[in-house]
């Protein structure tokens, strides 16, 4: 009697491999990798496939199925590891920055018990908009949904095949469940919002995992053979590479903010990808075997890894956040520290643990004279790298030498001389303060403002809130409506309260899109409305993934509408980091007065 023989597939590997370097480098913040999120997507469907046909394997070969063993082997596969990064990520924060720590309490206890999703859905925490430091463990949410799927499935799946044994049924009820996650996502997404909490969503994102399950209902890995028709093969590997080259084109050209996306993207991407591993689990396929080159296995089979210690190491090495993007050695230093801190993790722990010789392999590494240099090596760097990280914090907290300088009054149509290394240094209100050795203006040139700002109203949120006392110094008579977190949705209303009091000038400065986008449609009606007057959008810079969107979706409000222009804070902050606070969104006294004089430059210029 033929009995079901598990094979080894490299190329699904290989398919683990691009999935995990898309979403480093989507971490990385790397521009042609802008849908790198969607690599999870990818191995939410590999999940559901595996785990399912693993399941029915065994069934088949025992007419039973073991869950205790089951969660067992998925326990020692995959808490060791996590729980060795949360050690080290909190001993780190513990001697660098313990603050932080007590802060992250919430995170790491939830992690642990696999529902940090859900811990992140009920206390409102963003995926995408945050500011500050973000959190080294943010990225488990996706190992919990995978885990609350691991303890629930195996269940479901005896429940299943003993109330539905013919596969056909088994897969519908299956692809039924998918449908009804994948229309939660639809239905709950409100397009030009933060889709944080559709993202984290176990019950919006298990429609992957369970379009993975029914694939293996349909196309077990062990009932295939290698005997099918030249033709057949040339389509199989076809339809595979088409697949492939369509999710890296997705990982390309799709972000976080694309409304597409959790309409219908996530759900196309999991089709795709289920059509990818029906090829790669063939054997008769030759793209399994190109994906399964030597690389790319080396890779695959270290990707959990890979995940996990990826992102404590890309967020613990830049703290603060920055307005540039990370230069190519900043880049190649992570990268080297990830893979070196994966290879240990797999060698050492994950092996070890999973094959039941975890001790002996210690015993053996302790008592290796060659390894002992190695314990010194690494606690010597740990040691450098602390050390590096108070000497930072301590200069960051050194307040800057003073410099001789002398007070002249700057035109308020002109914009104050800021080189690239943000060196000149500004007065309250509308003085520039120059070194003593440059030439004082003229009286001559300056501007007379008195009452200059009537009829001009400013709304935004706390970037304006930063350029207040300054906008009114340089322009009395202005009003100005800020507030901390306030997104583009509230701006109609803002609108209507300031048309109430009748303080809606006629001239309309609206800096909003610093806290994450907008729905489109929303500001082109708001635009509908002030038809009537002249209204200012203020690009942002932001060091955040939905930046550019923002933007792009201001600049095209603007071409829309005659009586819009934009004042675009992006090109004129460009490479001028001292602007900012620690943030790389806020700003400093400096940065609010270049701010401030920016938009009265701009005001002047088209009255």
């Amino acid at each position: 009697m033929n009995q079901p023989l598990k094979r080894y597939l490299p190329g699904i590997d290989g398919l683990r491999a691009i999935s995990v370097l898309a979403v480093i480098a989507y971490h990385l913040d790397l521009k042609w990798a802008q849908g790198g999120l969607l690599g999870v997507g990818v191995f939410f469907v590999l999940s559901g496939y595996l785990i399912t046909d693993q399941l029915l394997m065994e069934w088949k070969v025992n007419h039973y199925v073991s869950i205790w063993n089951f969660w067992m082997r998925r326990f020692r596969r995959l808490l060791p590891a996590m729980l060795c990064m949360l050690i080290l990520v909190a001993m780190w924060l513990l001697t660098t920055d313990l603050e932080r720590l007590l802060s992250l309490k919430g995170d790491f206890i939830s992690s642990i018990f696999y529902v940090n999703n859900w811990y992140l859905i009920f206390h409102e925490v963003s995926y995408f908009e945050s500011y500050g430091p973000a959190s080294p463990i943010g990225h488990l949410w996706s190992l919990s949904i995978e885990e609350q799927f691991y303890v629930v499935w195996p269940i479901l799946v005896l429940i299943g095949l003993k109330f539905a044994p013919r596969r056909g049924k088994l897969v519908l009820l299956i692809l039924g469940l998918a449908v009804l996650s994948a229309l939660a996502m639809a239905l709950m997404y409100v397009p030009g919002t933060d889709p944080s909490r559709v993202y984290y969503g176990t019950d919006t994102r298990s429609f992957a995992i369970l379009i993975g399950a029914a694939l293996a209902v349909m196309w077990p890995s062990w009932k295939l053979g290698e005997n099918i028709s030249p033709g057949a093969r040339t389509a199989l590997d076809l339809v595979g590479a088409l697949g492939v080259l369509f999710i890296i084109i997705m990982f390309h050209r799709m972000n976080e903010y694309d409304d597409a996306l959790y309409q219908f993207g996530f759900l196309l991407l999991s089709l795709v990808t289920a059509l990818i591993i029906a090829v790669l689990v063939h054997p008769a396929s030759r793209l399994g075997k190109v994906l399964g080159c030597r690389p790319l296995i080396w890779l695959g089979k270290r990707s959990y890894s890979l995940y996990i210690w990826h992102y404590p190491v890309i967020i613990l090495m830049q703290p603060d956040a920055s307005t540039e993007g990370l230069g190519f050695t900043p880049i190649l230093m992570r990268l080297l520290i990830i893979v070196l801190l994966s290879i240990f993790s797999f060698e050492f722990i994950e092996e070890p643990i999973r094959r039941g010789q975890f001790r002996s392999k210690w015993r053996a590494l302790l008592q290796n004279e060659r390894f002992k240099p190695l314990i010194g090596l690494s606690v010597t760097l740990l040691a450098f790298f602390v050390a590096q990280s108070w000497i930072s914090d301590a200069a960051k907290e050194q307040p800057s030498d003073a410099r001789p300088v002398s007070t002249v009054s700057t035109p308020f149509g002109e914009l104050p001389k800021t080189g690239d290394d943000d060196q000149s240094s500004y007065s309250d209100g509308n003085t520039l303060l120059v070194e003593d050795d440059e030439q004082n203006i003229s009286k001559e040139d300056l501007i007379d403002t008195s009452n200059s700002g009537e009829g001009i109203t400013m709304i935004g949120d706390s970037i304006t809130l930063d350029v207040d006392s300054t906008m009114k110094k340089l322009l009395p008579g202005i009003v100005v409506d800020g507030e901390v977190g306030r997104q583009m949705s509230r701006a109609q209303e803002v609108v209507d309260e300031l048309r109430a009091k009748g303080q809606l000038g006629d001239r309309i400065i609206i800096e909003l899109g610093s806290n994450g986008v907008f729905n489109k449609s929303k500001l082109r009606t708001l635009l509908e409305h002030l038809h009537d007057k002249r209204v200012y959008l203020v690009t942002t810079r932001v060091p955040r993934a939905w930046q550019d969107t923002v933007n792009d979706a201001l600049r095209d409000a603007a071409d829309d509408h005659p009586n819009v222009s934009i004042i675009d804070w992006y090109e004129a902050s460009e490479s001028k980091s001292g602007l900012f606070t620690q943030d790389g969104v806020h700003l400093t006294p400096e940065g609010a007065r270049y701010y401030a004089s920016m938009l009265v430059e701009h005001l002047e210029s088209n009255a």
